[in-house]
């Protein structure tokens, strides 16, 4: 998988910021805010959407293979907790971002600069 495969050209940078930004706001909105309002809803227990919210967070990473949906499992569950805490899902927004720009704006800057980085 590749994260980025831009130009370069000026406007690459500001490009992958923006779409790392649209990323957490919709999975975070649509997948903790939404989607557990809903599930409680409906009659789900808390442990039961956390595990809901979890899965599907992971599920649509499969593409990254397991480690992506491992990794995104994980941080659905730590997601869930904190959204549980704070009741807010803006820091959830503001983390997934950082997460996700460092990811497109690193491997841009690292690809074929290093070797432990793949570019196809």
């Amino acid at each position: 998988m590749v994260p980025e495969a831009l130009p370069g050209v000026w406007w690459k940078y500001p490009v992958l910021i923006l779409s790392a930004i649209q990323n957490a706001v919709l999975e975070e909105v649509i997948v903790v805010g939404y989607l557990l309002r809903r599930l409680g809803q409906l009659g789900w227990t808390p442990m039961a959407a956390l595990a809901g919210s979890s899965v599907l967070r992971g599920s649509y990473h499969l593409y990254q293979g397991i480690g992506g949906f491992i990794g995104n499992l994980a941080m659905g569950v730590v997601f869930v907790y904190l959204y549980r805490r704070w009741g807010r899902v803006g820091p959830l927004v503001v983390a997934h971002s950082l997460l996700d720009t460092g990811a497109f704006v690193g491997y841009a800057l690292l690809a074929g600069k290093v070797g432990w980085l793949p570019t196809a």
